[in-house]
């Protein structure tokens, strides 16, 4: 008995397969209940009382390296098998260039991470609405130019259907849904019919922000975009608020920097003046508020909102719109190390 295991355990030790149906033929001749190995099982009790520990012990080693053989060879296969299907015969030889996050996604992510540090949280809502969210919830006058089919895409003609020119429409979606207060980011691309220049786009993306609260000031808004301007371009960097118009807020204005080029001393790129204009902004319009559903006598709010090309543009002094959705390999390339 002993020498049949001997025997059968040097022949389990030497097998060998090519293929995964050998390695189950080697299993069904070994370990199956007709097996060789269950043989030796059964001729067990046939062994002297004396020599079963011994003989008990040799029959349970030479089971266990069978199971582990089997195993062994069938885990070898299903690699190599792995191993085969995953090789790109038509792959170069080069090494595989790692992409990067393109320029937008990077400045975007900048943004929203220095606004979420004093508690600004992100939403998002579709790029197809109806004209309630994008203009009538917003204080938009019929008869604003804004509707007007130069500055609007309509959808099938619908008056009514529209694609969003502004991602103010998603502000106007957490109002009439969420209780003050309200302190949220609104990233994310808008439309214009817009003719296609190195300035200009038939698309672009837009960061805006909000927040609504009791006791809301305007002095709480020019601290939030001052704080924002310091960690965006330098902690040298100043701001003024120059007044302006939107139809969503009342006082509004526009928000510019010292030019980040020349330190505010005037150069071609700010066009001598020393400042650029980045953002717009103002107090949320008590008529917005009661449009959403919330009371105007008792909540306030700022808004602003900036293009995150404009944004780009200053960090990184592209001077041509059209390259950020041309998807030149060569332009997105330069962006690695901002990665």
């Amino acid at each position: 008995m002993k020498e049949k295991i001997k025997a059968l355990l040097d022949e389990i030790r030497g097998l060998n397969a090519t293929r995964v149906e050998e390695v189950e033929a080697l299993r069904i001749k070994f370990l199956s209940k007709k097996g060789e190995v269950s043989v030796l099982f059964n001729e067990f009790r046939n062994v002297a009382n004396e020599e079963k520990r011994e003989v008990g012990q040799l029959l349970n080693e030479l089971k266990n390296e069978a199971q582990d053989k089997i195993n062994s060879l069938k885990e070898h296969l299903s690699d190599a098998a792995g191993q085969t299907e995953k090789s790109d015969l038509t792959r170069s030889a080069e090494p595989i260039r790692l992409g990067t996050r393109h320029p937008l996604s990077l400045v975007k992510n900048e943004i929203v991470d220095i606004f979420s540090r004093i508690g600004f949280t992100i939403a998002e809502g579709p790029e197809i609405e109806d004209d309630w969210h994008v203009f009538s919830a917003l204080n938009f006058a019929p008869e604003h130019p804004a509707r007007d089919m130069q500055d609007t895409f309509f959808i099938e003609q619908n008056p009514d259907v529209v694609l969003r020119t502004h991602t103010s429409s998603v502000q106007t979606r957490v109002m009439t849904k969420q209780k003050p207060p309200i302190r949220m980011l609104f990233p994310g691309r808008v439309y214009r019919n817009e003719a296609i220049s190195y300035r200009a786009h038939c698309f672009f993306h837009q960061v805006e922000g909000l927040y609504i609260d009791k006791d809301v000031s305007f002095a709480d808004l020019k601290q939030a975009l001052m704080y924002f301007a310091k960690e965006m371009f330098g902690e040298s960097t100043e701001i003024r608020l120059r007044p302006s118009y939107f139809p969503f807020t009342e006082p509004s204005a526009e928000m510019d920097i010292s030019c980040n080029l020349c330190g505010g001393k005037g150069c071609p790129f700010c066009k001598h003046t020393g400042w650029v204009e980045i953002l717009g902004c103002g107090m949320v319009d008590p008529n917005v508020l009661e449009n959403c559903g919330i009371d105007s006598k008792i909540y306030s709010g700022y808004a602003f909102g900036m293009g995150i090309e404009r944004i780009t543009n200053l960090k990184y002094q592209v001077k041509d719109l059209r390259m950020f959705s041309e998807n030149d390999v060569r332009f997105l390339e330069q962006f690695k190390a901002a990665y």
